[in-house]
């Protein structure tokens, strides 16, 4: 319960946003390197500058002491003492002018770190040396003396036995920390205004909106980027074509419903149906299972997402025509290009769904259908091609959206379908990071369709 409450106000101290996050990530460990750095130099640095500069106070203040102590009373000692301490620009008194307490101990401010190493090296290298005074003027050292003719005093400028510019050091560090955050910061505002368009592009998404984005930014934020927007595309194919579904079924069952309703209509007690008029209808609610047959399997490709396995592909394009020839079909194979043991990543059952439909369109809009593939490095290419009257150019596009006829172009005194055989290859094709090319074949005049997909 303790961690828990622990971690709960720690998580409400740290800051909400990424940007904030991850300036405290970026900011903190400088920040911290540099004072410690800071105090490790300092500590080590200006201590020993201190003690060497000390050193050199302290033997000046016992050339004085020694000339004191050989004088024959006080005023000789005064003048001894003095006559040495002007020119090394020392004050001299006696008796000493100190405060009360300074015999019984030294003084110094907390914040003094290097009096503290004053106060040693100057006991440790003078003697007789009773109380060292650094509180009473931050900018001078007085130091209390014993001699033989009474206490005395010895005052000196600080700057002497202290380095006189630390506070550079500081500020140049702290000027140099300054400048690395704010280049570090716009730094990373650079690489967060990707990660923000992209929240924004989901959000406005979630809300039923699609706002302009291109992924940009570092190579991660890019492919979630890119992962977005195959997503949203994706759903916004998927929606399309469950609208083109709803429309597309009650357009094409409406007209064989209402031959249906019409043919019924006709029956009654006193007049039976002739055998025409029941192969009629039975051959409209045959064309309205075909309809609903073909709109289950184009949902049924859009929902389905098996695994994709490695597969010998020649020997599975060599199955599908085997079971098209048996089917009654006009399928022949031309010709097969690659390794004959050569492997390519697919769906098994998605890929096959996809040439079957073709096969189907090119026998059902012609007389016979060729099949030829190239097993390439990176790529499978499988090429459906028909002898049939084909698509003109300006309708390759359209011929692939889902329930699309192109009456004019091609006929249909073979059967009726949904117009989903296109669109179903496409899709499978698109879904293996592949696409779906339509155009004029070479060999027999008609569409040539080909699946694309990379190995």
């Amino acid at each position: 319960m303790t961690n828990n409450g622990e971690a709960g106000v720690l998580k409400w101290l740290l800051p909400r946003g990424l940007y904030l996050r991850a300036a405290l990530i970026l900011m903190l460990p400088v920040v911290v390197v540099t004072l410690v750095v800071s105090v490790m130099f300092l500590q080590r640095h200006f201590e020993g500058v201190t003690r060497q500069m000390t050193a050199s106070m302290a033997r000046e203040l016992g050339f004085v002491a020694a000339r004191m102590d050989r004088a024959e009373n006080g005023a000789q000692a005064l003048l001894a003492g003095r006559a040495v301490a002007i020119p090394l620009a020392l004050t001299l008194d006696l008796p000493a002018a100190l405060p009360a307490d300074l015999p019984d101990g030294d003084r110094r401010a907390v914040y003094d770190l290097s009096g503290r190493i004053v106060i040693e090296e100057l006991r440790a290298s003078v003697p007789g040396v009773r109380g060292i005074d650094l509180a009473s003027d931050d900018k001078r050292v007085t130091v209390l003396m014993e001699g033989r003719f009474g206490p005395y005093s010895l005052g000196f400028d600080r700057r002497r036995v202290s380095a006189s510019n630390p506070h550079q050091l500081l500020v140049l560090m702290l000027a140099t920390s300054l400048l690395m955050s704010v280049i570090a910061t716009l730094f990373l505002r650079n690489q967060l205004r990707p990660i923000r368009r992209l929240a924004r592009a989901a959000e406005e998404y979630g809300k039923g909106r699609i706002v302009p984005y291109r992924p940009g930014g570092a190579t991660e934020v890019r492919s979630a980027g890119t992962a977005f927007l195959d997503m949203r595309n994706r759903l916004e194919r998927q929606n399309e074509q469950r609208k083109l579904m709803i429309s597309g079924i009650s357009h094409d069952l409406r007209t064989p419903l209402t031959r249906l309703r019409l043919g019924l209509s006709m029956i009654s007690a006193e007049m039976p149906p002739e055998a025409e008029d029941l192969a009629a209808m039975e051959s409209d609610i045959a064309e309205m299972n075909r309809m609903v047959d073909a709109f289950l399997d184009y949902a049924r490709d859009e929902a389905q997402d098996s695994p994709a396995e490695a597969v010998v592909a020649l020997d599975f394009l060599r199955g599908i025509v085997a079971d098209a020839q048996r089917a009654g079909q006009q399928v022949t194979l031309s010709r097969l290009e690659g390794d004959e043991a050569g492997r390519a990543t697919f769906r098994r059952d998605l890929l096959r769904r996809a040439v079957e439909n073709l096969i189907g369109n090119a026998v059902r809009y012609g007389s016979r259908a060729q099949i030829d593939a190239t097993l390439g490095p990176r790529s499978l290419r499988i090429g459906i091609e028909d002898d049939g009257p084909g698509i003109p150019e300006d309708s390759l596009d359209a011929a692939m959206r889902p329930f699309t006829r192109l009456d004019p172009a091609r006929t249909r005194n073979k059967g009726q379908g949904a117009g989903l055989g296109l669109a179903i290859a496409a899709d499978v094709a698109r879904g293996h990071g592949g696409q779906l090319r339509l155009g004029r074949g070479s060999d027999l005049g008609g569409l040539r369709a080909e699946i694309v997909i990379p190995r």
